[in-house]
């Protein structure tokens, strides 16, 4: 089996006839499913997909026409294209000089929805870590700023460097810089020691504790590329890796973590990143079913919303656990309420068989970090209100009694 692009052979595809052979009839329902989605015929691209096998189970009607032909439809592979990142990012990118822009596509700096996302964990951690009525402390805010736009483009370079061959046959990954030879191996690695030394740089402002404790997250971002070949999990390592900041920021304030906090939270960034993720992978399910790389994607299947909401529970759930702890006021539990509402219109306006409503859906997660920071804030503002009050009454008691 080949993928052809413009006649050229791009690669060999022997992952479906393998995941056929190694999977249950529930796994190959789904996958097979998954394929009838896509049915067009792309002009600028096409995947042709035989394969030869014997049914022994019964299998749903939506897949019974596909097993007299010897080949599976077209698939449209500009369905599978993620909607490019508009805005700033992109004209700084563009506007680049053509020697660097590799580097800077490497590290996805068109692309600073997984910044965001990297470092909206930390920014709850670091405000729930506040004096009461204080701001978060604004330093710390921009460090960790710095350390998640650095860290997650390290992320990409070593996911990268470890894709480079499958990104080649993937759709939305063939014109990464290393899957078109732009940057050679090499390049990417020494690029790579100067992305983790900045890294390191920014860590060593914090205190010894948080220095350790973020050091300890490095294993993550270096396995991370690995899982999707080991397990259908990898978006549970990768709720791991990037949420670490969620224990980092409390540590980074207070010089140890109150686990009764930072572990509700954490937990709660786990399942934020399962939800976002598997929504992202729904987009490359195709690919990856041919390649044999796992995802949640393909583990929840046509299940995938019920697994979802299943998370948002959880996260709900630790969200208010961490807030109780913390003793927030009403401006969180609202940010957390608006939070649930876009998790359930998120997921059930969810289309799973369409690559740019994942692609929509998956941005849209900016506003929850951004809503749960604002409703920390906010909350921690008015948490000495009543007690100020208390006093400036009991004061203006005294002062009348003077008199």
């Amino acid at each position: 089996m080949l993928l052809i692009r413009g006649g050229q052979k791009l690669g060999a595809f022997y992952g479906l006839s393998t995941y056929i052979n190694n999977s249950n009839q529930k796994q190959i329902k789904i996958a097979l499913s998954s394929l009838c989605s896509f049915k067009n015929f792309s002009t600028l691209s096409s995947i042709k997909i035989k394969y030869k096998y014997k049914i022994h189970f019964d299998i749903d009607d939506k897949v019974k026409p596909l097993l007299g032909l010897n080949t599976l439809c077209y698939i449209n592979l500009s369905d599978c294209q993620e909607r490019r990142y508009s805005g700033l990012a992109a004209r700084i990118l563009n506007n680049s000089s053509p020697k660097i822009q590799p580097y800077m596509r490497l590290m996805r700096i068109d692309k600073p929805i997984g910044s965001w996302l990297l470092f909206w964990p930390c920014g709850w951690s670091i405000a729930m870590a506040a004096p009461p009525s204080c701001l978060p402390d604004f330093k710390l805010l921009t460090l960790f700023g710095i350390g998640a736009f650095i860290m997650r483009g390290a992320g990409c370079t070593i996911n990268d460097m470890w894709d480079k061959d499958i990104d080649k046959m993937v759709a939305r990954t063939k014109d990464r810089p290393l899957a078109t030879g732009q940057l050679t191996y090499l390049q990417s690695l020494i690029f790579l020691g100067g992305q983790l030394s900045l890294g390191l740089l920014v860590l060593l402002q914090l205190n010894w504790y948080s220095v350790l404790l973020g050091a300890s997250s490095l294993g993550l971002v270096i396995i991370y590329p690995l899982m999707k070949r080991i397990t259908y999990w990898p978006q549970f390592i990768l709720g791991m890796t990037f949420n670490w900041g969620a224990l980092l920021g409390w540590s980074a304030v207070r010089e140890s973590c109150d686990w009764s906090v930072c572990l509700p939270l954490y937990a709660a960034g786990v399942c934020w990143t399962i939800i976002y993720d598997t929504i992202y992978a729904h987009q490359d399910k195709v690919d990856d079913l041919l390649l044999s790389i796992k995802s949640t994607a393909l583990k929840f299947g046509d299940k995938t919303k019920l697994y979802l909401s299943a998370f948002g529970i959880t996260m709900m759930a630790g969200l208010i656990t961490s807030g109780i702890v913390t003793t927030q006021t009403w401006p969180y539990y609202v940010a957390v309420g608006l939070t649930g509402k876009h998790l359930v219109n998120q997921i059930c306006t969810l289309d799973i068989d369409n690559p740019k409503d994942c692609a929509q859906k998956f941005i849209s997660n900016q506003r929850i970090g951004m809503m749960i920071f604002a409703g920390i804030i906010l909350s921690n503002l008015l948490k000495d209100l009543p007690k100020k009050q208390d006093q400036k009454n009991k004061q203006d008691g005294e002062k009348d009694c003077i008199k």
